[in-house]
């Protein structure tokens, strides 16, 4: 946690929080796992079940629910949001309130090192392969492959990035369009 008494934090009394995680205002996270030494910016809310790797950083404004799971070394940018319902909707068959029996919860996993940028959207049920790199303002839709850049509305591969540990440079392989 971060060294100043927090001004306004929830974090609920079954939050698993590793070593040296730092959490900034206004956050509120509730039956979720926390891995260590993670970043938590601003404004952000991670429900439970939701799990976090270790060594990632997630960017003020974010919301991360029930069902996403970051791996290790996971970058989430500003304003980024998982969705984890294919079918929303506010009622049930008889026109109640929907509760947790009403709906299914569908997982995203973001692999390791991975990077979302800010204010993509990313639909439910998809994988966001090692080290891919998902472009400011993309809607994801469908499985992001590993070491792959997407972008747009829906986003789709425009590169190929070199392997980590390779030299990376401004020259990566182009895909057709």
């Amino acid at each position: 946690m971060s060294a100043t008494p927090p001004m306004c934090q929830r974090i609920a009394p079954d939050v698993k929080l590793g070593k040296n995680v730092r959490i900034y205002d206004f956050t509120n996270l509730y039956g979720c796992e926390i891995g260590d030494d993670v970043k938590i910016g601003t404004f952000v809310e991670i429900q439970k079940g939701a799990k976090i790797g270790n060594r990632c950083k997630v960017s003020s404004h974010t919301f991360i629910c029930e069902g996403v799971v970051l791996e290790d070394d996971v970058f989430i940018g500003h304003n980024v949001t998982f969705i984890n319902d294919r079918y929303p909707r506010a009622t049930n068959g008889t026109g109640k309130l929907q509760d947790e029996s009403d709906w299914t919860c569908v997982g995203t996993l973001v692999k390791r090192g991975a990077s979302i940028g800010s204010g993509a959207v990313l639909l439910c049920g998809i994988t966001v392969g090692e080290n891919a790199l998902v472009g400011a303002g993309s809607i994801v839709t469908k499985d992001v492959p590993s070491d792959a850049v997407v972008a747009g509305n829906p986003a789709r591969p425009v590169k190929i990035r070199p392997p980590t540990g390779e030299a990376q440079s401004p020259q990566m392989t182009s895909l057709p369009r």
